[in-house]
């Protein structure tokens, strides 16, 4: 029991000193601390709509983030989820708008085709870097350019809305009989769906052979290759579900909140979810924690202007420093373990023993931990 303490505290830690730290700042340039607690405080919780605006924005965050937790953990700073989820979101708005079919045959087709897109977008990236060795930070973060640009093409032309223009331009907007949520609600549908995807993470990362695969290669590729596994295979297949999952997440938003694809308007939730994987440590259920902190924050900067003077980007910098203390303390403890621990089981490390064996030695110690 002081054991889970100890760690939960530990988890806790980034969090209470950034918000601190965030509150001096503020008292110290003449904001009122306490009004802006207040305002965070119903904005998350206690405000009109404060919970379902919790929720709204706290899905897309865990559906993209889950996705980058994948892979960054087999080494791959694959940070062009945003323009990932804007082509899904291109994808599942082209369908639902041209295509002739029953509500729930229109939104099957346009989730698959939103994650084929998504996947396809990010695969880009990644044939780039496992077959030609460019750098993927830099391929995905043009591709998110790119994919702006597209939603810039699309929302001004084939699929405009006439009645917006400029910096406001949009697609047509979906009918609501066609949607499953609101701007104003939530969806039961949805919230299903993302739990299926969380168990379903967990179950790749925890309980697979390409989520311990995934793992080594992240730990050490070199053993890994030595060992007999493919890193490019394994590598291409963690863009495949990253790209995915955040195409995945623009077909939600399009048949949910949004029901439109806007350019200029929608925060930037490819980039807050590499925040959130990060602050998750990489991990589904910090992944899940992160996004539902990180979702609160945005349902608060919405809602803070309302009882408090302090602007927007105000809250922004406790998202900053959360996100700086947390991968300062990741970086601690993976440079901790690296030095201690071999990033393959001894059995797999042994040269005349198949990799399988070591990826089987791993799934059994964690259900062993498990159940003693």
């Amino acid at each position: 029991m002081n054991q889970h303490l100890a760690r939960l505290i530990t988890r806790l830690a980034p969090v209470v000193i950034a918000f601190a730290l965030a509150f001096v700042l503020f008292a110290a340039t003449g904001f009122s601390a306490g009004s802006v607690a207040s305002g965070i405080v119903e904005g998350v919780f206690t405000g009109r709509g404060a919970t379902t605006n919790t929720i709204r924005w706290s899905i897309p965050l865990i559906l993209i983030g889950l996705g980058i937790a994948v892979s960054l953990r087999a080494g791959e700073f694959n940070i062009g989820a945003q323009g990932q989820f804007l082509v899904g979101s291109l994808a599942a708005i082209w369908v639902a708008l041209k295509w002739d079919l029953p509500k729930p045959w229109l939104i099957f087709f346009a989730i698959v085709l939103a994650v084929v897109a998504g996947a396809l977008w990010s695969a880009i990236a990644g044939v780039l870097k496992v077959y030609l060795g460019a750098d993927e930070v830099i391929t995905t973060l043009m591709l998110n350019f790119v994919a702006i640009q597209l939603v810039q093409w699309v929302a001004t032309g084939p699929l405009r809305d006439p009645f917006s223009s400029g910096d406001a331009a949009s697609t047509e907007r979906l009918d609501p009989s066609m949607r499953v949520q609101g701007s104003g609600e939530y969806s039961l549908e949805l919230i299903l769906l993302t739990i299926a995807v969380i168990v379903a993470a967990w179950s790749l990362l925890e309980r697979s052979r390409l989520g311990i695969a995934v793992q080594l290669i992240g730990a050490n590729p070199k053993a890994a290759a030595w060992q007999g596994l493919s890193i490019r295979g394994t590598q291409l297949h963690t863009y495949l579900i990253a790209g995915g999952l955040a195409g995945l997440t623009g077909a939600t938003e399009v048949f949910g909140p949004a029901g439109r694809v806007v350019t200029g308007s929608t925060p930037a939730l490819g980039f807050t979810a590499l925040v959130v994987a990060t602050v998750g440590s990489l991990a589904v259920v910090g992944t899940v924690a992160a996004g539902l902190f990180f979702g609160g924050l945005q349902a608060a900067i919405l809602y803070l202007p309302i009882v408090s003077d302090l602007p927007p980007s105000g809250l922004r910098i406790i998202e900053g420093l959360v996100a700086l203390l947390i991968t300062a303390q990741l970086a601690t403890a993976l440079r901790r373990r690296r030095s201690t621990q071999s990033p393959l089981p001894d059995k797999a490390l042994n040269g005349n023993q198949p990799i399988e064996e070591g990826i089987q030695h791993v799934l059994s110690r964690r259900s062993r931990d498990e159940t003693g």
